[in-house]
């Protein structure tokens, strides 16, 4: 039903059971679209878990060099909203987020691959539900040596500290909505490029500050600036943060071609119920197309990032329809997937629409504020500081090994965190 063109739920599932039967004659399927509808909200919250698993571990088994972006299992994660129909019970049960007259709305936040160019995890909510609420949930689910690329909506203290406490790494953009503070003296080896993320209100408890690597990228107002845990410049260079920033715009793309593509921008579900059950079942069927298409790309040694979502749906929808290709390549439908790749030439001229109304043009994200701690912070963090504090974070979780001339770093198993997880909620 996720990959079919229908323009209601109905007919999506009255062609999705016409193409099982064909094909698996001894299945029992059910008589009625609203007996199915049923079954699913009953069925899916015990389904989507081992759901996920299972196409995780097929991505990891897919063949090739994607898994990892230098040594770092790279990921981003962003958020997305999806409309509803214009219902009373959509109204007050899922909310608008959006502009005055805008329908109601389901909120989807993704964590990507940004090797493989596919989800990694998903959650879905109403449309006033919180994307940072949602990352939080899913950084129990990311995969070791994770590194958590972001824009400024995601980074605070609660998410940094998660992933801190989980042996994460993370590359956030930071914008004016974030304070941050220099020469605190938490930090035994502190530089000029070390910055604490502390806020007031975490300052009148025992948490501790988080200390952090600030990396600017760019010069004058279109500056971008990155904070990270990954506190050694060999481990994660300022090329290695840029390129890992500019990989993170595949997930825009992979949003539109969620929405626009596969025509999922428009929710059909009359309830907020059916609404998040089709905004999670379209992802996973998103999701199981890109797993089919990439791995036949991997095995012909193909470019995975290269995938043509376009491409693959017709291809899919055409062996659904017991169609032959009319034209391009022949063969099986794997060995047609391999094929169904972007096209790779340069443009000479803009792709997008000269004077669309309704383009968004927001102002860029300016740069964090960035204060020298006062003589109380310094004194509450002083009372805090351990007896002896290594580092907090990845600094030396890359066997980085020993410098002639020089202190070693200690491995990662060296690292102390003290009171950094305690009481952490």
């Amino acid at each position: 039903m996720s990959w079919d063109e229908g323009q209601t739920l109905a007919a999506r599932w009255d062609h999705a059971c016409t193409a099982a039967h064909a094909r698996h004659r001894h299945w029992q399927l059910g008589a009625s679209y609203s007996g199915f509808v049923e079954a699913l909200l009953r069925e899916t919250p015990r389904m989507l878990g081992p759901l996920k698993e299972r196409f995780r571990r097929a991505m990891q088994a897919l063949p090739g060099h994607a898994w990892q972006v230098g040594r770092w299992v790279a990921l981003a994660v962003d958020g997305s909203r999806q409309e509803g129909p214009h219902t009373a019970a959509n109204e007050a049960g899922l909310g608008c987020a959006g502009r005055d007259k805008t329908a109601p709305q389901v909120f989807l936040t993704t964590v990507w691959h940004l090797g493989l160019g596919l989800p990694w995890d998903f959650r879905v909510g109403p449309g006033t539900a919180s994307e940072r609420r949602h990352a939080l949930e899913m950084v129990d689910e990311l995969p070791p040596r994770a590194l958590l690329v972001a824009d400024a909506g995601f980074a605070s203290y609660e998410l940094c500290r998660k992933l801190l406490c989980g042996g994460r790494s993370f590359l956030l953009r930071v914008a004016g909505n974030l304070r941050l503070l220099r020469k605190l003296g938490y930090y035994e080896r502190e530089r000029g490029d070390i910055v604490y993320l502390w806020p007031q209100r975490r300052q009148k408890g025992r948490h501790p500050p988080l200390v952090l690597r600030l990396i600017r990228l760019g010069q004058g107002q279109r500056a971008v600036y990155l904070v990270t845990n990954v506190l050694d410049r060999r481990a994660l260079t300022p090329a290695q943060a840029r390129r890992l920033y500019r990989l993170r715009w595949g997930e825009e793309v992979f949003f539109r071609s969620y929405k626009q593509t596969l025509q999922r921008r428009r929710l059909l579900g009359r309830t907020p119920a059916t609404c998040l059950v089709e905004s999670q079942w379209g992802l996973l069927g998103i999701w199981l197309l890109g797993l089919l298409s990439v791995a036949q790309i991997l095995a012909a040694r193909g470019d995975p990032k290269r995938w043509s979502v376009a491409a693959s749906r017709d291809l899919v929808r055409q062996a659904l329809r017991n169609e032959r290709p009319r034209r391009g390549r022949r063969g099986s439908l794997g060995e047609r997937l391999a094929g169904a790749l972007r096209d790779d030439y340069r443009r000479t001229s803009a792709k997008a629409a000269r004077n669309y109304p309704r383009r968004k043009r927001p102002k860029p994200p300016g740069p964090p504020e960035i204060k020298t701690a006062a003589r109380s912070e310094r004194e509450r963090a002083r009372r805090l500081k351990p007896p002896r504090i290594v580092s907090i974070g990845q600094e030396a979780g890359h066997n980085i090994g020993q410098d002639r001339g020089r202190e070693r770093l200690p491995d990662e198993g060296d690292l102390q965190l003290p009171r950094m997880c305690d009481d952490w909620s």
